[in-house]
């Protein structure tokens, strides 16, 4: 069939990345089109950790984890909550997706190149029962190399697909429409953006040079989601979240639109779960930013104390590291859109980590020696200590009055009180002495150091908090970080797109975040972490296997 290409993917990120090097490599023809310039190939991906779920890998067997898949399927359906009848397409990818991260994910990644840090790590572990939300033990890959580590392997096989003529780059290329003959999508059109040379991650010039159309016999949407564009986040925001924030930073860049979403549903496409989407609390504002309200999520661990803006104690089981969404519904219920870790430097040097490759230069830079010194070092990692240092949100005090003097002037709403403050940590404090203790937060603390990767790298030994022999003391004012998009394009296990009718639109595929991450929201309501990397790898290799095989 005449054309530009046989298909064509929309979006560089990881997920379009995927899709169109398993294209070129069943010998077809590609061309991706990405509004960005070249600089920005990889996407969301090359700024992230790196994290990767998977089940009952040989680092988790050689820590002691007994995972299994049937215990991880029984946490992710635990923690996605499938409950509408949009669900069956989700629920599918969510079964299939697990067996993917069982079996195998990791050794196809391997046999690319792609290495894994040898600590599992421990996110969202709930704290509910047995059947709710939260990973049972720990399941949290970090790829060698960060983000820019799982990017690469695609990055270069798509270049060396690109060299011999296969693949072919459309960079600054903004598709405005997709095409459609005899009800077939066969294409895309739109503007060309002139060229920019902005760092990557900074916003860039949306001056046009002029249009373009590309013909193929399959488009592929791997377009990313909405979290850049709040005006969008808070016109989907659910109401069983509370009220939108009035104040939020980003914890991607500004080009994360969600533009071609509205696209794709304007020409069709059916579009599900909008209302499920995943952002953090943890959230700091950027010392350094690359793009506007640059946020960076802190990692933390067990041991912070959590406050809401009034100085309440977050209650049981919403402590760090637990469970994502049901502190964002609690902190919303308060009426305010913040709350306080308060921790000492004991913790901060132990537990604190930031996300994002280049907050963790050992981990990126591959480098052994750099990562072996956050065991030994005497303060915390050297980005963590700048953020104490220079960033906006952290206060650092010798006692107690001092720092809610320092929190009270950050927020300006002058809600902490000293002795409401005190006397909540005072009494968590006394729960320290004993190896024994009736406060859930603490008895959370004795668990996680009974994982070897916990206790080594990730969680302080326990200790009173107004202990001046572990200060000084530290309060970090907490922001809503946006960050993902839970629901997006229905689609079956090939990728193929529903459309408002629930057929099947013949020619257009979804992949990565436009797509939840496959069928429309294969996370459900929340997120096991380390699944959103995983879900563009898994749905791009779908969408890229399925139209490769389709075309002629």
């Amino acid at each position: 069939m005449a054309g530009d290409a046989d298909v064509i993917v929309v979006g560089g990120g990881l997920a379009g990345l995927v899709a169109a090097t398993e294209i070129a490599d069943a010998g077809k023809r590609v061309i991706v089109v990405d509004q960005e310039g070249e600089q920005s190939l990889g996407g969301q991906a090359f700024w992230s950790l790196g994290g990767l779920f998977l089940v009952d890998s040989p680092e988790q067997r050689r820590l002691g984890i007994k995972d299994s898949y049937d215990l991880a399927l029984q946490d992710w359906m635990g923690s996605a909550g499938f409950d509408r009848e949009e669900d069956l397409w989700p629920k599918r990818w969510a079964e299939a997706y697990v067996a993917f991260a069982a079996d195998e994910k990791r050794e196809w990644l391997r046999a690319m190149g792609h290495r894994i840090f040898p600590v599992v790590g421990w996110a969202e572990r709930g704290g509910y029962d047995a059947m709710s939300h939260g990973n049972s033990v720990p399941r949290f890959h970090v790829s060698w190399g960060t983000g820019p580590g799982i990017v690469e392997p695609f990055e270069r096989r798509a270049r060396e697909a690109q060299a011999n003529g296969r693949l072919t780059f459309k960079f600054r290329h903004r598709v405005d429409a997709l095409t459609i003959t005899g009800g077939t999508v066969d294409g895309v059109s739109g503007t060309i953006l002139e060229p920019d040379n902005s760092e990557r991650g900074k916003s860039s010039s949306r001056k046009t040079a002029g249009d373009f159309t590309l013909r193929a016999q399959a488009v592929i949407v791997a377009s990313g989601g909405i979290g850049g564009n709040h005006d969008l986040v808070r016109q989907n925001w659910p109401k069983r979240l509370g009220e939108a924030p009035k104040n939020m930073i980003s914890g991607v860049p500004e080009h994360v639109d969600g533009r071609m979403i509205g696209i794709t549903e304007a020409a069709g496409a059916r579009l599900i779960n909008r209302d499920r989407m995943w952002h953090y609390v943890e959230g700091i504002r950027n010392w350094n930013p690359i793009w506007p309200r640059h946020g960076i999520r802190i990692l933390p661990g067990p041991s912070s104390m959590w406050f809401d803006a009034t100085g309440t104690r977050l209650p049981s089981p919403l402590f760090p590291g637990s469970d994502t969404l049901g502190q964002l519904q609690y902190i919303m219920s308060t009426g305010y859109d913040y709350s306080w870790f308060v921790l000492t430097q004991s913790i901060i040097k132990k537990e604190f980590a930031l996300s994002g490759s280049e907050q963790n230069p050992d981990l990126t830079g591959k480098s052994w020696l750099m990562t072996a010194k956050r065991a030994a070092n005497k303060g915390a990692p050297a980005p963590v200590e700048a953020f104490k240092t220079h960033g906006a949100d952290f206060i650092v005090r010798d006692n107690l009055a001092d720092l809610v003097i320092g929190m009270n002037a950050l927020s300006g709403d002058n809600l902490i009180k000293t002795r409401h403050l005190r006397v909540q940590i005072e009494a968590r404090d006394r729960e320290t002495v004993n190896p024994y203790t009736k406060d859930n937060q603490v008895m959370n603390i004795h668990n996680a150091r009974r994982y070897v990767g916990d206790r080594l790298i990730r969680t302080a030994k326990p200790h009173q908090i107004l202990d001046p022999a572990h200060g000084p003391l530290i309060a970090v004012k907490l922001n809503i970080l946006t960050r993902k998009t839970l629901g997006g394009f229905e689609t079956d296990l090939d990728s193929r797109v529903f459309g408002h009718d629930g057929r099947i639109m013949p020619g257009l595929y979804a992949a990565g975040e436009a797509a939840g991450f496959g069928g429309g929201g294969m996370h459900g309501y929340r997120s096991l972490e380390g699944t959103f990397l995983g879900g563009c790898l898994f749905s791009g290799r779908s969408a890229g296997r399925a139209a490769a095989h389709a075309v002629v």
